[in-house]
């Protein structure tokens, strides 16, 4: 939906026209005004910036503005003084002056020497020359894309609604942005997408031609003549004139085809609306985070429109384009980074926006190191979040009850950030809010707010779905905002900080256990952030309505009721029944929706078949509306199971669902005792000359034979034949143990059932029979009996194949 327009604008700058390789416009007599949003914006090396607006009347405009970069450094005075002589003599440098910043690490405003440069790419490369003759000094503001900049210094960010003055060449004269970051109901332009995908993998095969899909039409493109392939691609890029080119395999196999057969045919690709640019490319990465070595590969980035490889995309899977938009917009990033980087890139750009809007330093390179801490402090201030071990075994009419993203509220409550003194559990030491709070404020807020909206819209309106992306890109920040306070390399990272919020989260979990045991609940489990509590009579959202109540009013911070089970099983570590794993459980909800964790489900490395059939088992058992009722489904959960190692046995599953992917962690020279993994990269990398990059994914098949599996990405064809049958029963067998182990079976019991069928199982599907593992039923608040059955005397009867 368009805003509307309160007086036409008396020009109209024109888009830029192709095939002429230049800038063009409509000339106006004088500076007009227009109302728009910002697409996007990137420097340029003679006009600073170039700004891209979609107008209300639905036209693509580019325009020009100015954009001096400041910098600063601070150390000893003969150094400053060295370094102001050297600057004096740069081109573009159009003022140093002596100033006072503030650096939120030292207790004092210090003197800094500022440079003004005139154009963000000069800036980018004088910088790039005083780090290297001047390593000593210490820089701020160096390094802050300009994005941010703007940002910090208009209020601008990705799809912000402004109203612009510009002359009759397209030079912006005044900006006003007339909405925000914060916005809960934003009003965007009609997009136009083209989306452009390869008919098949192009690890795995050689595409025959491209499917294209846009105002509701398809089209497919042969690949065989690039002459025709390219005129008939330019053709429907300057009719669509896109904004978002959404593709598969994009940066690593599409673009860089399309500008092959491009150069082939003679003919210029118009991916670009900027038709004097080229298509800019990002070097592939790999770094570590949050226990990870990720990969991130080639980018392909565009001008004046957005270019986003949905498989190369960060997030894409959990929110897609309406995530990437809210994510772009409260972090100020690009669509096209906010769409590739990590969470902990976008906190990492708020944090700095947030400084630079209050006028501090943001440092190039973080100086400060951890504290000294002695045996005693470490024992007393880094343990982590809180974590019970739960009651293994079956549990009916169980609440989940969550704080609402308990870490960042802490943050903001106890006023937590690397310059200010650490609370006292959750209560503040300052009133004077931090960097990192005031960044994450109104963040939090925004998060809360669309989720409480979302609580009144009826299930499957278009706004909740659009809103649940939103909020989920929301979330992904919130949850980041944690780590990255301990991340050595943040900017505002502090690890005493990061510590401080995990003693507030600890002690406010206890908290709530001692109000829910004080109100007659028994606390199954503890996690972090979240109480699974059980009480006689309490059975539906109305009876856990009054604990919620008073956690909040005693620790001030918001929970809510993530639901009520009708059932949920704890399960056991797989290496000692007898011990409880945290994580690992899954339960059904009244509304029928189930919450799966730690299981193979949710594993990345389990092979899609048998994702989906114990997907399926779990949910047969979901139709069960109560612990009595389950027996009944037990044997349609079983006969699942049953008929798929019948089906793996003839040979009727396809290779494609057989496909296991694990991450490559190392150079492939680095492993000492190759996992399967690493034997099939190793393989690849003789077969076709492809290295796996650490970081990457390694698609293979278990086979049989000396090489006991096939990288899926090898040019030779698998024979069906060599597939190891027995290697894939054995992986189901695991899976469906882990939805059969609360009605007792066990892992290597059923196991040995599903090679040779010679056992007895401990399994009787008769309802008033039926053996399921301890459930625990309450006498008195305190106090837990237990007893085996759903009525009845447990049996071992067997299940036959």
């Amino acid at each position: 939906m368009l805003l509307p327009t309160k007086r036409r604008h008396s020009f109209l700058l024109t888009r830029m026209m192709r095939p002429p390789n230049m800038l063009t416009c409509r000339k106006a007599p004088d500076v007009s005004t227009l109302r728009g949003w910002l697409l996007d914006l990137y420097e340029d090396p003679a006009d600073g910036l170039r700004l891209w607006i979609i107008s209300e009347e639905g036209e693509r405009l580019c325009l020009r503005q100015p954009m001096p970069i400041t910098f600063y450094a601070a150390g000893e005075a003969e150094q400053l003084r060295s370094l102001w002589k050297f600057l004096r003599k740069q081109p573009g440098v159009l003022s140093l002056s002596r100033e006072t910043r503030r650096d939120v690490f030292l207790p004092a405003p210090i003197p800094v020497l500022q440079a003004v440069i005139d154009n963000p790419i000069r800036q980018t490369r004088i910088f790039r020359d005083v780090q290297k003759q001047f390593p000593h000094l210490t820089y701020y503001d160096s390094d802050i894309s300009v994005t941010t900049r703007h940002a910090a210094l208009y209020g601008t960010f990705p799809m912000a609604f402004c109203e612009i003055e510009a002359d009759d060449d397209n030079n912006l004269q005044s900006l006003r942005v007339l909405n925000t970051r914060w916005d809960l109901s934003p009003v965007f332009p009609v997009f136009r997408t083209l989306a452009i995908e390869p008919d098949c993998d192009p690890v795995r095969g050689t595409p025959k031609t491209l499917k294209l899909h846009f105002q509701q039409r398809q089209k497919s493109l042969c690949l065989d003549d690039p002459a025709e392939l390219i005129s008939r691609l330019n053709s429907i890029l300057d009719e669509v004139d896109p904004d978002f080119i959404l593709t598969q395999w994009g940066d690593n196999w599409l673009i860089p085809e399309l500008l092959k057969l491009s150069e082939q045919a003679g003919e210029t690709l118009h991916l670009n609306r900027d038709a004097e640019r080229d298509v800019r490319w990002q070097k592939e990465l790999t770094y570590f985070s949050y226990g990870q070595i990720i990969y991130r590969a080639e980018e392909a980035h565009l001008f004046g429109r957005c270019h986003i490889d949905q498989r190369n995309a960060m997030m894409w899977k959990d929110y897609g384009l309406d995530g990437v938009l809210e994510s772009a917009r409260v972090t100020a990033q690009s669509i096209e980074r906010a769409a590739r980087v990590s969470p902990g890139s976008g906190i990492s750009a708020m944090q700095m926006l947030t400084a630079l809007e209050h006028q501090i330093l943001v440092p190039w390179h973080k100086q400060q190191v951890e504290e000294f801490k002695n045996g005693m402090d470490l024992i007393h201030r880094d343990r982590g979040g809180l974590i019970y071990q739960p009651i293994v075994g079956l549990h009916s009419d169980v609440g989940q009850i969550d704080f609402i993203s308990m870490y960042p509220a802490i943050i903001i409550k106890g006023n937590i950030s690397p310059e200010v003194p650490l609370p006292n559990g959750i209560v503040p030491a300052s009133d004077e809010l931090g960097v990192v709070p005031l960044t994450l404020k109104p963040l939090y807020e925004k998060r809360v707010a669309l989720k409480l909206n979302q609580a009144n819209l009826r299930k499957g309106d278009p706004i909740a779905k659009r809103d649940s992306a939103r909020a989920s890109a929301l979330k992904w920040l919130l949850v980041v905002c944690f780590g990255f306070l301990g991340y050595k390399n943040a900017r505002f990272g502090r690890i005493e900080a990061h510590e401080a919020v995990t003693n507030g989260g600890r002690e406010v979990l206890i908290r709530a256990k001692e109000i829910a045991e004080s109100m007659g609940f028994e606390v199954l489990h503890l996690f972090v952030d979240a109480l699974w509590l059980k009480k006689p009579g309490a059975v539906n959202k109305r009876d856990f309505q009054d604990v919620l109540n008073e956690i909040t009013e005693q620790t001030g911070l918001g929970v809510s009721l993530d639901g009520v089970y009708r059932w949920v099983a704890f399960l056991p570590s797989r290496a000692d029944s007898r011990i409880p794993v945290a994580n690992r459980y899954f339960g059904v909800f009244q509304d029928g929706s189930s919450k799966v964790r730690g299981i193979e489900v949710r594993r990345r490395d389990t092979p899609p078949w048998v994702s989906e059939i114990q997907t399926r088992m779990m949910d047969t058992l979901a139709k069960a509306y109560s612990l009595e009722a389950l027996p009944e489904r037990l044997n349609e959960a079983f006969n699942l199971f049953r008929s798929a190692l019948t089906d793996m046995r003839e040979g009727k599953v396809p290779v494609e669902k057989l496909v296991v992917t694990c991450r490559i962690t190392h150079e492939l020279e680095a492993y000492k005792s190759p996992t399967p993994a690493v034997r099939a990269a190793k393989q690849l990398l003789e077969q076709t000359g492809k290295r796996v990059r650490p970081g990457q994914k390694m698609r293979f098949i278990y086979t049989r034979g000396e090489q006991d599996v096939s990288a899926w990405e090898s040019s030779e064809k698998l024979d069906p034949s060599r597939l190891d049958k027995e290697k894939y029963i054995e992986l189901m067998a695991r899976a469906a143990s882990s939805v059969l182990y609360p009605f007792g079976i066990e892992n290597e019991e059923l196991k040995q059932w599903a090679h040779s069928a010679t056992i007895t199982l401990p399994l009787k599907f008769e309802r008033q029979d039926a053996h399921v593992r301890p459930i625990c039923n309450h006498v008195r608040p305190g106090r837990v009996e237990r007893h085996a059955g759903l009525g009845g005397r447990a049996s071992r009867a067997a299940a036959q194949p």
